[in-house]
């Protein structure tokens, strides 16, 4: 009979563990609950053969938490929270039943620090590769007011509105990337494949060829021979720009350059907008102050052109002027209707809901600017296949007419 291990409260919310010799799991529940005893963690230790291999959680993709999890957590804790359970309990019962073994061994660490007294922002704060500064702040928040369980319900629709964000770019990008690869294999085929065996036959058939073909031809025999590098030299080139974006002028110069890209710098920047008016306005809601607001918010623009604005503004803000004066002096990031719409807000102290109003305004516009995108990006793929294929083609069958014809 296997032996579990088992820990449990008992009335006075005093910790127990021990071990419990039973024929399942389900037993050993059963048999605290008669005890009086609430049951937090139940485990069965695997012996010799029978004992389950793991990776490390570093290792292993399926056990490491992401913003799915995080957003799921976040609403069945707040279900939980305002259906009357305790913390500590309903920290207990989204451990036992979190999929993700990083996530649940988090959870656990949290609820043992909670438990010993930490305040719950306190405990999460120790996990920053989970809990961001932003979901500490808001909890934080929760928790002065005494509202934990809607900050909760508030931060789920937050981070589903953001991932939903993040699926409309990564759709817009699917399409010419999926195409450029298919483009690129292709190419790659046609130049090392068939194309030399075209140059033998028309070296042996003799005639001068075009310079469209003694192109190819040196393309064809370069690629042959030298293929890896071209390797090299993308790899070196994605090195290269990630080296050059961990210096803050590199990351700057990079991120102006996305935004005055046309077509996908307006999506970019509307992007931008929607989660800055989103993340924002939720701050202001859960009563947050509006410098810390502005410095949380910098934090998760993930454009450095942005962050300088929004460190502008706290600055401003910090010397008694009002948010709008600066974003009216950044037109190219921030529209006139953005700044007019935050100095409304500010007139009447309802910024929080005029950030609202700018967020799905702009997140409407996200969902025009990848239709956009999609729309420009269909003929310029179509194109750009058509310019390449068309090349090849012209390279050997010219030739071949030419030659045809001196037979003839």
């Amino acid at each position: 009979m296997p032996v579990y291990q088992y820990k449990a409260r008992d009335r006075a919310g005093k910790v127990l563990a021990a071990t419990m010799e039973a024929a399942t799991e389900r037993e050993v529940a059963s048999a605290l609950r008669e005890k009086g005893l609430f049951v937090s963690e139940i485990k069965a230790p695997g012996k010799g053969l029978n004992a389950e291999i793991k990776l490390p959680t570093w290792l292993d993709p399926s056990s490491r938490p992401g913003p799915r999890d995080v957003t799921l957590f976040s609403r069945q804790f707040a279900t939980v929270i305002n259906a009357g359970l305790p913390v500590v309990q309903s920290l207990a019962i989204l451990q036992r039943q979190s999929e993700k073994e990083g996530f649940e061994n988090a959870l656990k660490k949290v609820r043992e620090d909670v438990e010993t007294g930490i305040p719950l922002s306190d405990a999460i704060a120790k996990f920053p590769g989970i809990f961001d500064k932003l979901y500490v702040y808001l909890v934080k928040a929760g928790e002065a007011s005494g509202n934990l369980d809607g900050i909760l319900e508030r931060v789920a629709a937050y981070l589903e509105k953001q991932a939903e964000l993040r699926g409309k770019i990564r759709t817009a990008l699917t399409y010419p990337t999926v195409v450029l690869v298919i483009a690129i294999g292709v190419t790659f085929f046609l130049l090392t494949g068939v194309v030399p065996q075209f140059a033998t036959i028309l070296q042996q058939l003799g005639g001068e060829m075009p310079v469209i073909t003694r192109i190819l031809i040196g393309v064809s025999d370069f690629l042959q021979g030298y293929w890896w590098t071209m390797v090299l030299a993308i790899v070196l080139a994605i090195v290269g720009i990630r080296v050059w974006r961990r210096n803050e002028g590199g990351r700057r110069a990079t991120d102006r350059l996305l935004l005055r890209m046309p077509v996908f710098g307006t999506l970019l920047q509307k992007t931008a907008i929607a989660n800055f008016a989103s993340t924002f306005g939720l701050l202001l809601r859960s009563g947050v102050n509006i410098v810390e607001a502005l410095d949380i918010t910098k934090g998760t623009a993930r454009n450095a052109i942005v962050e300088d604005i929004l460190e502008e503004a706290k600055d401003a803000v910090q010397r008694g002027e009002q948010i709008s004066v600066t974003l009216v002096k950044h037109p190219v990031v921030f529209p006139p209707l953005v700044a007019s719409m935050t100095a409304i807000g500010e007139e009447t102290g309802a910024v929080d809901a005029m950030m609202q109003k700018v967020s799905d305004f702009y997140e409407r516009e996200v969902d025009e600017a990848v239709a956009t995108l999609t729309a420009a990006l269909e003929p310029m793929m179509i194109v750009f296949l058509g310019v390449i294929v068309g090349f090849i083609v012209a390279g050997m069958f010219v030739p071949m007419f030419s030659i045809i014809g001196q037979l003839s």
